[in-house]
């Protein structure tokens, strides 16, 4: 009899520590992507466009690669990987200021960058 019970927990065990890893696997498998409509209603070309953790400061690489974002155009960031529930947008403008804002993950977002946009030029 008592071999039996231990059987069974043996199995009870066996089907938790299955049913946790199949949970972990998914949970570490997802991740959130945004989309972000990029427009420049600014008199600065925006060369470079960089993502980051909200509160951090751990850009990613320039998501535009050679282009640029020139006055009166706008630019589609699609797909940018989230891992939290928002993502700090990071735009340098020509003068080499940096401008951001917040977007929700998930979300299909818009920011428009305007001559009043706060810029952060490092003490320039």
């Amino acid at each position: 009899m008592k071999s039996i019970l231990t059987k069974r927990s043996l199995c009870r065990g066996i089907i938790v520590a299955i049913v946790l890893l199949a949970f972990a696997a998914f949970s570490i498998g997802r991740t959130l992507t945004t989309s972000v409509n990029i427009v420049n209603n600014s008199s600065r070309t925006i060369s470079h466009i960089y993502l980051s953790h909200v509160g951090t400061d751990d850009w990613t690489g320039n998501q535009i690669g050679e282009s640029v974002i020139a006055p009166g155009q706008s630019y589609n960031l699609s797909n940018a990987a989230c891992d939290q529930q928002q993502v700090k947008v990071i735009a340098e403008d020509q003068d080499g200021c940096f401008l951001s804002t917040v977007v929700n993950c998930g979300d299909n977002a818009a920011w428009t960058v305007t001559n009043d946009t706060s810029r952060d030029c490092g003490g320039q």
